[in-house]
């Protein structure tokens, strides 16, 4: 049998820890053990990888903590667009949703593309259409009001600023989630998911929904989650930048992951980390930021959960 394994993301970046209560931290961890433990109950349960990452990103994006779901940030307009995306590593289907309000689980409607429709990327109108056509619950601006989150947003409302997620400074975190899986079969899957920075404007698409940038899944390479300064991580294409390097420079998992995060993505100013994992099960987690929320958990009786580096 194949060794099986799974990795969550919660989001990388300056966490300062002076700003990070005991308390907090506690339950920062009690959130990924809950969503590592879902992910890999699937994977042990003989489910497939792309099961695991989604069920691993719906825990996330159900907490509150997390900038995806229900955590999700505020819109210059004191709305939520949220963006997700996932890719079967087997088959190479993908399925993406952006700029989309009142879905509590973003991932499924994700799949559901993926699964459910001829395309990859649905956007808008059109994928609030293709929700309500599979009877997909609305929820109302209340499931998602946060009070950390709307402070945030009244800090920097009607100026040209925007964060990425809770941070004092511009740079501070970004919360995106994501999960990648290997399962017993030897079959990989990565999904990330995201409410985008907070006071965004024009309809502004990050990375986590665009398959190749911060998404990626192939049985021949590996399977990426990202998370990070969006712009930069579709500049430089980093999912399938990591499984390039190991397809066609023939590097390790860990190599091909470090050399990206820790000089190709650097090289341009970008700054996050990401999660990867290849068909045999091995992991990468590397992140050139102070810290990333992250978790990781294997067959081979290996475990983690962590923030700091």
């Amino acid at each position: 049998m194949n060794t099986f394994s799974i990795a969550i993301h919660g989001g990388a970046g300056t966490l300062v820890k002076g700003m990070m209560t005991p308390e907090l931290e506690t339950r920062y961890k009690a959130a990924l053990q809950l969503a590592l433990d879902s992910g890999y109950h699937i994977l042990e349960s003989g489910g497939t990888a792309t099961e695991a990452v989604e069920k691993a990103v719906v825990v996330l994006e159900d907490s509150p903590l997390f900038n995806a779901g229900k955590g999700s940030v505020f819109t210059a307009t004191e709305s939520h667009e949220m963006d997700a995306s996932i890719m079967d590593g087997k088959t190479l289907n993908a399925g993406a949703v952006s700029l989309i309000t009142g879905i509590k689980n973003p991932v499924s409607l994700a799949r559901d593309v993926m699964e459910k429709s001829e395309h990859v990327f649905l956007a808008g109108d059109g994928a609030m259409q293709f929700a309500k056509e599979l009877d997909y619950n609305l929820e109302g601006s209340s499931y998602f009001y946060d009070e950390l989150r709307h402070n945030q947003w009244l800090e920097i409302k009607d100026t040209d600023s925007f964060q990425l997620d809770h941070a004092k400074k511009k740079d501070s975190k970004f919360g995106t989630v994501g999960a990648v899986a290997c399962d017993k079969e030897g079959n990989i899957a990565a999904a990330t998911s995201t409410g985008g920075m907070t006071n965004k404007k024009w309809g502004r698409v990050g990375d986590s929904p665009m398959i190749g940038a911060g998404n990626y899944a192939n049985n021949k390479t590996c399977a990426i989650s990202c998370t990070g300064s969006g712009e930069f991580f579709i500049r430089g294409v980093v999912a399938y930048d990591v499984a390039c390097l190991i397809e066609h420079k023939g590097l390790s998992l860990e190599a091909a992951a470090s050399e990206v995060i820790h000089k190709r993505i650097l090289e341009i100013k970008g700054d996050g980390g990401l999660i990867a994992i290849d068909t045999k099960g091995n992991i990468a987690m590397p992140f050139n930021t102070e810290g990333m929320y992250r978790a990781s958990k294997s067959s081979t009786g290996t475990e983690e959960v962590s923030i700091y580096k």
